[in-house]
């Protein structure tokens, strides 16, 4: 199944996708939360939606997409994943995942607006690989980690490197603003993604190609993520795990290129659509 929620801010309905067309399914009576993942929702909402063949009601073209899930209790990122982008950032691959956080107040829907911050010079982008987790884990087995997989979606990290990386202290302030998780269009089941291993995924800016990856260059791949993270927390159901980047950020050019006011950020991964993101400085309409 792929997963939508559509609507305005703070007011998204739950969706999905069938056949290329969108539904609503607010009928269903849930939204996609840590209770719906928690309570078998995915199998539950199968069922209504072959209950209710032919019966829902297709969404109008333009409809805001929201994130594929409602608010989750933790956005967990891992840093320098890809050796091609660890390389260009003239940083050493970790011998262990590198850990940080963004905040929920960054979440935002896939063609949302980014909002430069206040200050900001430096505002870069990072095309991933999102993982949203299906059932509380703690302490899991790296060979059962697939089954704490709800899905994947398309996810750009929005990194503000001053605030980042010469403000001292962890990455988390450059990397947690609002605007700087927009994540979707949809949230796609395992058997809808195939071999998560070998998954293009590009970001454009200004309909200049930039990355140009594959999953198949993960330095740590997704179960041993699970698993890693799983010992240091209880991973919730909706929590999700963005995976890293692929070389061609802006901090990586010479001379660096960052997002301005105006630009058009577009970005995709296989199975998991396309998104387009527009660029506003902080306090412009």
């Amino acid at each position: 199944m792929k997963l939508i929620r559509h609507g305005q801010p703070g007011h998204e309905k739950p969706g999905i996708i069938l056949n290329e067309q969108k539904y609503d399914v607010s009928a269903f009576g849930e939204d996609y939360n840590e209770a719906f993942f928690a309570n078998n929702g995915l199998q539950r909402l199968a069922e209504f939606i072959q209950a209710h063949e032919g019966q829902l009601t297709p969404l109008a073209d333009g409809e805001r997409l929201g994130p594929p899930v409602a608010r989750p209790s933790k956005i967990l990122c891992i840093g320098l994943n890809y050796a091609d982008h660890a390389k260009e950032t003239g940083a050493t691959p970790p011998p262990e995942p590198v850990l940080f956080m963004k905040s929920t107040t960054s979440y935002i829907g896939p063609h949302d607006d980014i909002i430069i911050p206040r200050n900001s010079v430096k505002t870069d982008w990072e095309v991933e690989l999102a993982v949203v987790i299906g059932k509380r884990a703690s302490y899991v087995e790296e060979a059962d980690a697939a089954d704490y997989i709800a899905g994947y979606a398309l996810h750009n990290d929005v990194s503000e490197r001053e605030f980042q990386l010469e403000r001292s202290g962890t990455w988390d302030k450059g990397k947690g603003c609002d605007t700087f998780a927009p994540v979707g269009p949809f949230l796609a089941t395992p058997d809808e993604v195939g071999d998560v291993d070998n998954l293009r995924l590009w970001l454009s800016v200004n309909g200049k190609m930039m990355q140009d990856g594959t999953t198949a260059n993960l330095i740590f791949k997704i179960p041993f993520l699970i698993s890693y993270l799983s010992q240091f927390m209880t991973l919730l159901p909706g929590d999700i795990i963005s995976t890293g980047t692929p070389a061609g950020v802006g901090l990586g050019f010479n001379p660096p290129v960052y997002l301005k006011p105006g630009d058009v950020v577009e970005l995709g991964i296989d199975g998991l659509g396309t998104a387009r993101q527009q660029v506003k400085a902080y306090g412009q309409n």
